[in-house]
Parts: structure tokens; C-alpha cells; sequence
């Protein structure tokens, strides 16, 4: 006989890499909506080829630098609670072995197990590493994979490029008559595209998603068409 297997991922390795592929959607979105919304404000003004460019490779790149920047202190302002956190239980079991090691067992009976096998389990996790158990169990970390705040940075910086380059290829690529309307469908089919998978990452209705995400971007669009086709045609 073969032994059965299991291929289903455990733990919290499954739930941190749907985190980071969301986060990779959004952020391509993000990229996608303000960058679109910005080179179809420049052509409800102008047609010029090197003026949208121009504002498209800048809204691309002021946008990637500050979802990275705003990326970077988020998660590094997280490490820092958590490491804080770590530090404190570190002392608090150097200390007060005897109440953390109470407290966890009280933390284990709230899981379900039984005083006993609650108080037997708590005892053995202690001996293997009292820190991590306690990381685990109280706080919800993992002390041996703390988020890098550099690796949160770069991915948002490339998900929000990528997203970017759509609207900027796609307005600055076709024919003048045709830049708009490319511009517009090729936007819209991949605001269905990240609302869809989004939705899917987060086990929600796609639909719901969908609709939203479209309706948002196609806003953002019609408004900064509006400002920029009057302003273009004040003379601005």
C-alpha cells in the first residue's frame, strides 16, 4: 500500500502568500486606475504624443516610489511592534518562567484542549522553545519569518509599475484618433481582470468585485477627462 497524501498547504505560509499575491492585485490596480486617470486628463487637453508620455512616465513613477515608500515604514513600523513584542515575552520567560508557562496553558484551554492535555502540551512546547511557543500561540508571530519591510517595498514598487504601464503603452501607442478609446477599453477589460482575481484571492463573490472595480476606474477616467477637456479648452 501507498502511504496517502496530502498536498494541502498548512499553516501560516498559505495565509502570507495569498496576502502577498493580493497585495500584488491591488497594487497593480492602484497603478493601473491613477495612471489612467491621469494621461486621459492630459488628453481631454492635448493630443501631443511627448506631453502624454511625459505625465504618464511621471505619474508612473511618483506613484511606484510612494506605494514603496508608504510600503517600507508600514511594514517596518510592524517588524518594530512585533520585535518589541518578542523582546517582552523574551524577558517575561526569563523572569517569570512559571506564570508564562500558566499562561500558556490558559491560552491552549481556550483553544479547546482540556486542563490537562492543555497543561502536558504547554509543558512540552516550553522545553523545545518556550519563545516561539509563546510567539505562536499569544501573539500570532513567527519569530524565525518576520515581513522584511525591503521585500514589501519592491514588491509594491514592481506590482504598481506593472499596472502603470498599461494605460501609459496604451495611450501613447495607437494613432491620435485612437488613443482614447484603446485607452479606455484596454483599461477597463484589466480592471475586470484584477476586480475578478481579487475577489477570487479573498474567497469573495467576483461579481460584487467586479462591478466595483470598473465602476471605479471608469469615474476616475470620465472625471479627469472632464477637467482636462475643459481646461484645454480654456487654454490652460
Amino acid at each position: 500500500m501507498t502511504e496517502p497524501t496530502h498536498a494541502e498547504a498548512h499553516g501560516g505560509s498559505l495565509g502570507s502568500r495569498l496576502n502577498w499575491l493580493r497585495a500584488a492585485v491591488l497594487g497593480a490596480n492602484d497603478g493601473i486606475v491613477s495612471t489612467a486617470g491621469l494621461v486621459v486628463g492630459v488628453a481631454g487637453a492635448t493630443d501631443d504624443r511627448s506631453a502624454l508620455l511625459t505625465a504618464g512616465l511621471a505619474g508612473l513613477l511618483a506613484g511606484s516610489m510612494s506605494m514603496a515608500a508608504g510600503e517600507y515604514v508600514s511594514v517596518s513600523t510592524q517588524r518594530d511592534s512585533e520585535r518589541a513584542a518578542l523582546a517582552l515575552e523574551r524577558r517575561e520567560l526569563r523572569e517569570q518562567p512559571e506564570a508564562e508557562l500558566e499562561e500558556l496553558t490558559e491560552l491552549l484551554e481556550e483553544r479547546g484542549l482540556s486542563r490537562d492535555v492543555a497543561r502536558e502540551a504547554a509543558v512540552q512546547l516550553t522545553e523545545r522553545d518556550a519563545l516561539k511557543a509563546h510567539a505562536r500561540v499569544e501573539l500570532g508571530i513567527d519569530p524565525d519569518d518576520l515581513t522584511n519591510p525591503w521585500h514589501a517595498a519592491w514588491a509594491s514598487f514592481l506590482a504598481f509599475t506593472v499596472g502603470a504601464l498599461l494605460p501609459l503603452l496604451a495611450i501613447v501607442l495607437p494613432p491620435a484618433g485612437a488613443r482614447l478609446a484603446v485607452t479606455v477599453a484596454s483599461v477597463l477589460v484589466a480592471l475586470v481582470c484584477t476586480g475578478w482575481s481579487s475577489a477570487r484571492l479573498g474567497a469573495a463573490a467576483p461579481r460584487p468585485a467586479v462591478v466595483r472595480n470598473v465602476a471605479g476606474g471608469a469615474l476616475a477616467m470620465g472625471a479627469t477627462y472632464l477637467v482636462g477637456s475643459l481646461l484645454g479648452a480654456a487654454g490652460v
